[in-house]
């Protein structure tokens, strides 16, 4: 007897998928099975939403009817806010398959006494609709209203315990939704709700550096495991709830040692050949040093050979892109018309990060380039956090990374004339090969100047070369001899024979 009680321990904790996206990959597949789930959150966090989601991806994805009991919104408000997600609850009403307990107010009714308020009935309701759907889930929104008129901590443990019993007997996976005060702070209003449940999610909708980001945490999980931290997440127009988790990242990507050209034969030369097929190039520079000249002739360099190019815009729109191409003696036009060109213009400020990654896995999935360029990522970083920017940053490499494209990312720096790092945020560390280009003044002249600061995985030309841009593009030319200090910004001329002398300090005879 003692044996099998001990066996019937060691069983792992059953998982009850949700379908929401990206969550069952950082609660290690999903809600735990047969058991209660509280879901906190401040105003704004997408409680309801993730609740309704909840119960629609069981009916779309694992035919699990559902049950919605409501304490605050009625059914057909809820109706009509997911409706513009393209979700049909009605639908599931009359297929019976979705039922809703509606536990709340009306207008003209007078306010319940809660102390008096009948827990059996609203469980022999819910006992009801389970019964008659054959529901395998249940989501209640939101507990606040009901206990919010209790005045003793104790009645809000007793009756929460109640609710969280009958929900275990009747065999159902449920998730219960309350308020919080604060994005950090208290779990719950009351301070118990957390003790009673057998697992506990955070949503939250904190403001950083003036931006909102909203993101998910499992605080708890009873007998079982999940991961850890703050994940962000992102509400789509159509879909709902999608969680960005970077621990879904795995380092398994490919390494090719196929060649492909910048667009450029010079440029290709000081590479050592061109780009590798599944690299990652940041070309980083002032404004007007020509990123997004270069941009243009590594998607007319893919399609010169036949590939599929794909460039987003976050800088400039697509009239001005493809005005600016003609004058580099780029047709982007008839490159779209032939079907081997996308362009996607975006202003960054028109979505979140989260989104826009989201976007761009879409159209990179749909339209299967090549080689993708953004011009530029600093765009892009003026609308998040240093935190949130390098998680996008690292999605989206990777994933680019597992499609084996190709990817130029431009990058503005602060400086004209040079002196900083390549980026604020670092990401330089998570590029294959990183391009600079700087501004060179000389004898009263702005001139241009070009090197590979890095290449993994090859050889590269090290000399800083001046290059020069007219109506048919870039033109690299001879490095820049009896000059120092470029790349930090602190010109220096020295003669030749200094020159000479330093160069003698580091040269080794044979």
């Amino acid at each position: 007897m003692y044996e099998s009680s001990m066996q019937a321990e060691k069983q792992p904790v059953e998982k009850q998928p949700t379908g929401i996206e990206g969550f069952d990959l950082i609660s290690n597949g999903g809600l735990p099975k047969g058991r209660t789930t509280l879901l906190a959150g401040t105003a704004g966090s997408a409680k309801t939403l993730f609740a309704v989601q909840f119960l629609m991806e069981g009916i779309r994805n694992y035919e699990q009817p559902g049950v919605f009991v409501t304490f605050e919104e009625s059914p057909e408000d809820i109706r009509h806010n997911v409706r513009s997600l393209g979700w049909n609850i009605a639908e599931w009403e009359r297929r019976g398959v979705w039922a809703f307990v509606d536990a709340s107010p009306y207008p003209a009714e007078d306010v319940v006494i809660v102390g008096n308020y009948d827990f059996g009935a609203l469980l022999a309701r819910i006992e009801h609709a389970v019964l008659t759907t054959g529901a395998r889930r249940v989501a209640m929104d939101s507990l606040g209203a009901i206990f919010s008129q209790f005045d003793d901590v104790a009645k809000v443990r007793r009756e929460l315990f109640r609710i969280t019993s009958g929900l275990r007997k009747l065999g159902v996976t449920a998730l219960m939704t309350a308020e919080r005060t604060q994005e950090y702070g208290d779990i719950a209003r009351f301070g118990v709700e957390e003790f009673v449940a057998d697992n506990v999610v955070i949503l939250r909708n904190a403001l950083e550096e003036e931006k909102r980001r909203r993101t998910v945490e499992i605080l708890k999980f009873r007998g079982t495991q999940h991961q850890k931290g703050q994940f962000s997440f992102t509400v789509r127009p159509e879909g709902g709830l999608a969680i960005i988790p970077l621990s879904a990242i795995e380092l398994k990507q490919k390494s090719s040692d196929i060649r492909i050209t910048s667009g450029n034969v010079s440029l290709d030369q000081m590479c050592g050949g061109g780009f590798f097929r599944d690299s990652i190039v940041l070309v980083s520079g002032a404004t007007g040093t020509g990123k997004t000249l270069m941009t243009t002739e590594f998607m007319a360099g893919g399609f010169n050979i036949g590939e599929r190019s794909l460039l987003f815009a976050y800088e400039e729109s697509r009239e001005q892109l493809f005005r600016n191409a003609r004058g580099w003696g780029v047709d982007f036009d008839a490159m779209e018309r032939d079907g081997r060109l996308r362009v996607v213009c975006a202003y960054p400020e028109t979505a979140s990060l989260e989104d826009h990654l989201l976007q761009t896995k879409a159209v990179i999935a749909e339209f299967k380039p090549n080689r993708v360029a953004i011009d530029s990522l600093s765009a892009l970083e003026r609308i998040a956090t240093n935190r949130s920017f390098r998680e996008f940053v690292i999605g989206l490499t990777s994933y680019i990374k597992h499609q084996e494209v190709a990817a130029l990312f431009t990058s503005t720096t602060p400086s004209l004339m040079g002196g900083q790092s390549v980026t604020d945020t670092h990401i330089s560390t998570l590029t294959d090969s990183i391009i600079l280009l700087r501004y060179v003044e000389m004898f009263g002249e702005m001139r241009r100047g070009l090197t590979v600061l890095k290449m993994r995985g090859s050889m590269h030309d090290k000399d800083i070369r001046e290059f020069m841009i007219d109506n048919h593009g870039m033109h690299i030319g001879r490095p820049f001899r009896n000059v120092i200090g470029i790349l930090s910004g602190n010109l220096l001329h020295v003669p030749p024979t200094e020159m000479d002398r330093i160069e003698g300090l580091f040269r080794t005879d044979n």
